[in-house]
């Protein structure tokens, strides 16, 4: 069945729209994190437990425009790719939601790609940025980089010129001074210029909830990895679906509460993640920097998590900690998982009469599984 109220032709292309029972929504990710801190500005949002960051939305959203507009103010612009490399941390969710305020493509670069991979990705897309932090566990991102692109060293800030990266012109540093490089803390404060918050309203006019806003990276397995384009009305409409089968919109705060121990590299991640909460007011809870069963019982135990994410993988972990039954686990009340549950997973910790959701791929999609939330 034709929706025969289909939206005109979306630059240039055929549009079509068939029944639905739930109505699309025109909003762009920026729009949802506005209009959510305004309805909620002293609820918690984000919650780093690995660093020790806690903010509530009004808080978060301050930061987020500071930082949309810092990467506006060195030079950045609307349809700019922008790469996203490293395990979960404040800042990859910082640099996740600026670049949507700003229509900048937020590119999801997976944290353990060595040189040839990464170089692929960058030059795949033309990416005019990236973002890091120094190193983590035994991953050195800055001379990773350098071995792809030797001229970094002795760059100006902001104006480096790759023999084979020739779009790269930009290196942002999370965490260390390094040569060729910006200071992410830098560019949040620049960003906090009355003039250049001013210059980030006047860009936002001009977004649109069909632009594209983030490209995601399949694994790889039969073939070279292929990036998957979504846009604002994309990802804002699979939070939204997800958090209908989750029944977040009849919850509490209390009962908004999401460990979430998957990568932010991923759809289930930033999809799945920190868009469902910036659409319901949920409160985000970073377990660990990559995944780790025992931080994510930690986290649910300490934090009274509500709802847990993950993999089989991940769930098989999670079960076979050795002091899984010393975790209060009894405020989980559902969660985000495979398509095939364990058992023990529905008993143990989700608890039978539940409910699980699916997000398989880079296409942001997801489907339903299993029973509804009691």
């Amino acid at each position: 069945m034709v929706n025969c109220t289909n939206p005109l032709p979306i630059g240039g292309l055929s549009y079509i729209q068939g029944h639905t029972n739930s109505h699309l929504v025109n909003t762009t990710v920026g729009e949802c994190l506005d209009a959510t801190a305004q309805k909620f500005p002293n609820r918690e949002a984000l919650v780093i437990l690995h660093e020790n960051v806690r903010l509530n939305f009004a808080q978060l959203k301050e930061e987020v425009d500071k930082a949309a507009s810092g990467l506006l103010s060195i030079g950045l612009r609307r349809g700019d790719r922008l790469g996203m490399w490293g395990p979960n941390s404040y800042a990859w969710v910082l640099i996740q939601l600026a670049t949507a305020q700003a229509g900048i493509i937020l590119v999801s670069v997976n944290p353990a790609y060595q040189a040839t991979e990464l170089e692929y990705v960058l030059r795949k897309v033309g990416c005019k940025a990236i973002v890091f932090p120094k190193q983590f566990k035994t991953q050195q991102y800055y001379n990773i980089l350098k071995q792809i692109c030797p001229e970094l060293e002795k760059a100006q800030p902001g104006a480096l010129k790759s023999e084979r990266l020739p779009d790269l012109t930009t290196v942002i540093s999370v965490d260390a001074p390094l040569p060729g490089t910006l200071m992410l803390d830098d560019v949040v404060a620049l960003g906090s210029k009355e003039q250049n918050l001013a210059q980030l309203r006047y860009h936002q006019q001009f977004l649109s909830c069909y632009d594209p806003i983030n490209i995601q990276f399949t694994s790889g397995t039969t073939g070279s990895p292929k990036g998957a384009t979504l846009s604002h009305h994309n990802i804002v409409n699979n939070s939204i679906l997800i958090g209908q089968r989750l029944k977040m919109h009849t919850k509490t705060a209390e009962e908004l509460r999401l460990v979430l121990p998957s990568p932010l590299y991923h759809c289930l991640g930033s999809v799945g993640g920190t868009m469902v909460s910036m659409v319901y007011g949920v409160t985000l809870l970073l377990s660990s920097p990559s995944f780790n069963g025992k931080k994510a019982l930690e986290a649910i135990s300490k934090e009274k998590g509500t709802l847990l994410y993950g993999t089989p993988t991940m769930f098989v972990d999670v079960l076979n900690q050795p002091d899984f039954s010393s975790y209060d686990f009894s405020s989980i009340r559902g969660g985000v998982g495979s398509s095939v549950p364990q058992q023990r997973l529905w008993e143990k910790v989700w608890m039978v009469g539940e409910k699980s959701v699916v997000t398989p791929a880079e296409d942001s999609h997801q489907d339903r599984l299993g029973q509804d939330l009691q």
